[in-house]
């Protein structure tokens, strides 16, 4: 195995820390205006939850040009007194360094569990840089199912609008779960939980020069526990409130790493997912509670305009990866008028199985695969919209409910056909 090389000065760091029971690794790339509070939080719930626990904090930074390791070294609880009701606190130690190895969030997570095994902890957590929701109990959440549970990964639970999170929604947890047959409800969530064994374990993996290590590593972290038998769980955070991100980037381009990624992790656990026939529920702690939602606007006119394009662009490909039948179903879907458009669930679910298949089955080039997919997946996101504009949340939840059933009630549609 590999192992990163650190520069002198974290080598002598890490000596002088020796051992730790907890590690908390927050990447980040230019996110000085909210590191410091997401810092101050895991102090906080470090001191509160862990206080007779050795703990490091590590910012595994991708080369930040706006000072975020300054902020980071800078950041601290003035007055522990405020947010404790004892003292008995074991010091904090933190440590600040760019990670080597491809740009992106699996090379920074790399690093944190390079630094998890050096100082043999026993638990860890990661969270996001950009986080204004985080709070100290966010780390007691994370941490205490490991030290205190026995698991070996804890995946985030949040309340999120029900127009957010809509790639997870419609294509990455109705089909792990469908595959792996394990309720994780956020696979892609970004802040985890997991234990010293398993960092040491994903460590073993020939991944970090590959598209994991620069965009796929939050759902190759959860397949990769299911798949291997890892005890698995999941806590209740309360809402996920973070930096909006660009709305510059591409749709397309989120839609291709997050769906090759989970696509790819198929490829290499067939012989895990293919006997397995039905779902079960994970374990979840904490207590859950409504949350205020910040809005999420939405503009179904011009998604269905982007769906109908793609049927006049892209029909040929379609063909080719759904079958003339399916073909002429999303045509159907396409004539409808906007305030009656329906996208089926049923056929929605042979699509992205039929996409998984041309992946498998090496139909075309992956990234031309994978965008040409960009269309129906706005198309479906914008039935779901209409249908869910004026429902509640636990009724909009219980719409992602019946596609997850028809994931899994045709998954032998996709065995019969992967070969």
């Amino acid at each position: 195995m590999e192992t990163a090389t650190f520069r002198a000065e974290v080598h002598a760091q890490l000596e002088q820390i020796g051992q730790a029971d907890i590690v908390v690794g927050i990447p980040s790339y230019n996110n000085a205006h909210t590191i410091g509070h997401v810092v101050r939080a895991v102090q906080g719930g470090l001191a509160k939850y862990f206080p007779g626990h050795k703990a490091v904090i590590v910012n595994s930074d991708g080369g930040s040009s706006d000072g975020t390791m300054e902020v980071v070294r800078s950041s601290a609880i003035a007055d522990f007194s405020e947010i404790l009701l004892h003292h008995r606190i074991e010091p904090v130690a933190k440590i600040a360094l760019p990670y080597s190895g491809i740009p992106g969030k699996g090379s920074a997570f790399r690093t944190i569990f390079e630094i998890a095994g050096i100082l043999q902890a026993k638990a860890c957590a990661v969270v996001d840089s950009d986080l204004r929701s985080i709070t100290p109990e966010w780390i007691e959440l994370l941490i205490k199912p490991v030290l205190a549970g026995g698991y070996d990964y804890v995946a985030p639970l949040y309340h999120r609008h029900k127009f957010d999170g809509t790639i997870t929604n419609s294509i990455v947890y109705p089909l792990t779960r469908a595959l792996y047959g394990k309720r994780v409800r956020q696979p892609i969530g970004g802040d985890f939980g997991f234990s010293g064994a398993i960092a040491r374990y994903y460590l073993t993996k020939d991944v970090w020069e590959s598209d994991v290590a620069r965009f796929g590593i939050d759902i190759w972290m959860t397949t990769t526990a299911i798949a291997n038998g890892f005890k698995v769980t999941q806590s209740f955070l309360g809402a996920k409130i973070h930096d909006a991100k660009d709305p510059g980037t591409d749709l397309s381009n989120m839609l291709y790493q997050v769906v090759s990624a989970t696509f790819e992790l198929m490829e290499n656990y067939a012989d895990t997912w293919r006997p397995i026939r039905s779902s079960e529920p994970v374990p979840a702690f904490g207590f859950e509670y409504t949350v205020g939602l910040e809005p999420v606007n939405v503009n179904t006119a011009r998604m269905l305009h982007t769906f109908r394009e793609g049927i006049r662009n892209l029909g040929e490909i379609w063909r080719d990866i759904l079958g003339a039948g399916d073909l002429s179903e999303v045509e159907r879907v396409g004539a409808q008028a906007d305030d009656e458009f329906h996208f089926p669930i049923a056929l929605w679910t042979r699509i992205v199985y039929d996409y998984a298949l041309a992946f498998h089955h090496q139909v075309m080039p992956v990234e031309h695969l994978i965008k040409s997919m960009t269309p129906l997946y706005v198309g479906k996101t914008a039935s779901f919209i209409l249908t869910a504009k004026d429902m509640g949340q636990q009724q909009a939840e219980a719409e992602i409910e019946k596609l997850c059933m028809e994931f899994e009630n045709s998954k032998e549609y996709l065995i019969s056909n992967w070969k």
